[in-house]
């Protein structure tokens, strides 16, 4: 793949996630590729949706929400554990059981990924420990904070220009990835440039 940008400065990506959200995912795997191809890394940080969405009715998103925020607290018990690399690794672990592998059994999506990994077992202890929501509730309020009232996951910043989305089905692959990166990080770096949206007419394509 090419494009014209690719010469470019290494650029600072940073990454906000809730592992049980769809859309994000595919965000998250059209923004790997591009990461690949173009040579930089990204930050990833989970964040939690339950926490976001306090004292709303969720209505049936609300085990979800709940499965999200435990396996966020693993998430952060493994950064804790192990450092910042490990996030990555165990959201595309923990994301490729739950949506294009349609796991739903929470214990075999966590022992599964931590033994995939070479991580402990007793990292699944850490779903429960409500003491990580401190870290998950300042990774959510500051992806709030930089992306603007509103807005859900996911939120990614590029050299500081942060923004919701792009909500895409399914994520685009090749030079088409590379395109809309380039676009979409060009209209993000236009002051005042806030929303570009049509209707959604398709689900999730893993």
């Amino acid at each position: 793949m090419t494009s014209a940008t690719a010469s470019d400065a290494t650029p600072t990506v940073e990454f906000w996630f809730d592992p049980i959200c769809p859309w994000c995912w595919m965000t998250s795997r059209w923004a790997s590729e591009v990461a690949q191809v173009r040579g930089f890394e990204i930050a990833w940080h989970p964040i939690s949706l339950a926490i976001l969405n306090e004292g709303n009715d969720v209505g049936d998103h609300a085990e979800g929400h709940r499965m999200g925020l435990r396996l966020g607290r693993i998430v952060e018990a493994a950064r804790r554990a192990h450092g910042e690399d490990m996030v990555g690794k165990l959201y595309t672990a923990f994301g490729t059981k739950i949506h294009p592998g349609g796991q739903e059994d929470f214990e075999a999506i966590v022992s599964e990924s931590l033994e995939e990994l070479g991580l402990a077992a007793s990292l699944r202890d850490s779903a429960d420990d409500e003491s990580l929501d401190t870290q998950l509730r300042s990774n959510t309020d500051h992806a709030m904070a930089i992306a603007g009232p509103d807005v859900g996951v996911p939120i990614i910043s590029v050299n500081g220009n942060a923004f919701f989305g792009p909500v895409v089905t399914p994520a685009p692959k090749g030079e088409q990835a590379l395109q809309l990166w380039d676009g979409i990080v060009m209209a993000a770096g236009v002051p005042g440039f806030y929303e570009l949206k049509r209707g959604r007419t398709s689900g999730p394509q893993f």
